[in-house]
């Protein structure tokens, strides 16, 4: 490993640690609306929003009653989305003269940017005109990120108050991190991008002649605006296909970094913001601590193995060494502006958090590189995550270690105060089987169903008049990393795995679809009710019992629960696909001549 990745990983965690403290901070001052200096810009804005929506403000809500409300949100923005995508070709801001899009590719698509997943089916540039863009996909970006952030902090909120039962007021939250938080950092972050070279216009798209005598047709468009919301919110829907591996939408490598930054940003700060509404820092950041750890534990990895190349390319005589005149490593699917340690640390980062963007095709990773993402998300992105999911994630965790360190001493488990009791133990189980049976029961239909096949590229002996059909392990981990993206709202994919067989053309669309809405909103609702039910309970005063959450013993217990939960659950699923191909590569390199 080069010492431009280590000076890369310092650098970075220490500019997200920089940014985390601050945001945090005043996060936390938002929602409890204290943060007197922006409300008195934002506050009339705010309370005409209220009067339009016929919202009181001072009326909080039970876990139920916020429930409904973030799923009334969603599926009628869900639903706002899909029509705006069958009318696309009748409305204006389309100069490509795009059509409508079919009508599983919009059920699919609106699915996708409600969940905050952004799996994208359909190359942007030739598919969506400038208004699904930026007004129908954009604004969903800011939407999803919205009410991913509200669910986490009503889940804070609960663990906070005692003998209550409203947890907040959802409208409320929603209005506040727009109007405060996601609005006003996209502005700047946007304008950045632009200096960056991240293009922000309505041009017609524009032809232009290549040095071959060729001519290539430039899509151009709305691109900043979309980016920014996009990596803050962990979104990760690229303006185009290539998303953030294209120049105009991640020009250089100082955009690669803030970029980077930018995915963690809010999901670290979500760390402060929690110990500050529980009061107790030192919990807050051991929480970051634990997440910084598996972080660049899966850097590590990742780096290693795509640093040591092909075995095989190797065994020809290939030379993968880093030089002055060659890059080295495994570069397949890689910019070279970025190279592998730029490129290893976006393939985690953008699985650790919900967000999906991608500067290398994770397709092309080496086997064990590739595992490493596709662990990352069916642990659920609790690494940082997803804005708002990744940190109601790591606390369904946090309710679990705990849990089990009092049955290791024999008492009560008490967290912040309140004593666990076998409600919060069911609803964090449910969380944590929901994704682990969404993942595995429809990897199994995608393995079993002559449509979930016909997707496969990576297949052998299929063409052998009479033979079986025999599915390579690459093949197999494709649909695998599918259903566990849509599952786990991240979105990215193994893209050798083509949604669109002839035959089959909806097969993905919808199966994927009801993944992600399941993936999504289950785990919410199961949140909500550990939100409520904390929320109801008396504070008792710290006792010699009292596990500690705030230095390296609880840091050390919750790594080991959640790498023990992904290790039972999804190490077979694993075995059968990268861990495989991994021994079935080197295995044909020591025979290779």
């Amino acid at each position: 490993m080069s010492a431009r990745f280590y000076i890369l990983l310092i650098v970075f965690f220490a500019l997200v640690a920089s940014v985390a403290w601050p945001l945090g901070r005043f996060m936390a001052r938002v929602f409890a609306g204290t943060n007197n200096g922006s409300r008195k810009v934002g506050w009339p804005l705010e309370r005409v929003l209220y009067r339009w929506a016929g919202v009181d403000p001072n009326r909080e809500h039970t876990w139920k009653g916020y429930v409904m409300a973030v799923l009334g949100f969603s599926l009628l923005t869900q639903l706002i989305t899909y029509v705006l995508l069958r009318l696309q070709d009748t409305l204006p801001l389309n100069p490509a003269k795009l059509g409508a899009v079919a009508p599983w590719l919009a059920f699919n698509t609106a699915t996708s940017f409600t969940t905050n997943t952004n799996w994208q089916s359909y190359g942007g540039e030739t598919t969506m005109s400038y208004l699904s863009q930026a007004v129908a996909l954009t604004s969903h970006n800011f939407f999803s990120a919205g009410v991913g952030i509200v669910v986490a902090i009503a889940m804070i909120r609960g663990i906070a108050r005692h003998e209550t039962d409203k947890i907040g007021n959802f409208w409320v939250d929603l209005v506040r991190v727009h109007l405060y938080v996601l609005l006003p950092l996209c502005l700047f972050y946007a304008l950045f991008l632009v200096s960056q070279g991240v293009i922000q216009n309505f041009l017609h798209p524009t032809t232009w002649g290549t040095l071959d005598g060729a001519t290539q047709t430039l899509v151009q468009g709305p691109v900043a605006s979309q980016e920014a919301i996009k990596m803050l919110g962990t979104n990760g829907g690229g303006y185009f296909n290539a998303n953030s591996a294209h120049p105009f939408e991640n020009p250089t490598p100082l955009s690669n970094l803030i970029q980077l930054v930018s995915i963690f940003a809010i999901g670290g700060a979500l760390c402060v913001t929690l110990g500050e509404m529980v009061g107790n820092r030192r919990h807050g950041w051991a929480v970051f601590a634990t997440m910084t750890l598996l972080s660049v534990a899966a850097i590590l990895v990742v780096n290693h193995f795509e640093a040591q190349g092909n075995p095989l390319l190797s065994k020809m005589g290939v030379d993968q060494t880093v030089s002055a005149t060659q890059p080295g490593g495994n570069m397949e699917g890689k910019e070279l502006r970025f190279g592998i340690a730029d490129s290893s640390v976006f393939t985690v980062v953008t699985t650790d958090a919900s967000c999906g963007a991608v500067n290398t095709m994770h397709d092309s990773l080496t086997p064990i590189a590739g595992l490493v993402p596709l662990l990352n998300i069916e642990l659920g992105e609790i690494v940082f995550g997803g804005v708002g999911s990744g940190m109601y994630g790591m606390l369904i965790f946090v309710i679990l270690a705990i849990f089990l360190s009092g049955l290791m001493i024999g008492r009560t488990p008490e967290y912040v105060g309140k004593k666990l009791d076998s409600r919060d133990v069911r609803f964090a189980s449910f969380y944590i089987l929901v994704m682990a049976v969404l993942i595995l029961s429809t990897t199994s239909i995608g393995l079993m169903t002559e449509a979930g096949r016909a997707g496969i590229l990576n297949t052998a002996a299929t063409e052998i008049s009479g033979a079986p059909w025999k599915p390579h392990p690459h093949g197999f981990a494709e649909i695998l990393y599918a259903f566990s993206s849509a599952a786990g709202n991240n979105g990215s994919a193994f893209a050798g795995l083509t949604a669109y067989a002839s035959d089959h053309p909806a097969f993905y669309s919808v199966t994927l679809a009801i993944g992600m809405m399941f993936g999504r909103f289950l785990p919410i609702v199961a949140v909500l009710a550990i939100a409520g039910n904390m929320a109801k309970k008396k504070r008792v005063p710290p006792s010699p019992s009292s596990f500690p959450v705030g230095g390296g013993l609880f840091v050390a217990l919750l790594t080991g629960t959640i790498l023990l939960v992904g290790a039972l659950t999804f190490f077979p699923m694993l075995s059968f696909g990268p861990i495989v191909e991994h021994f079935q590569l080197a295995a044909a390199a020591s025979v290779a001549h």
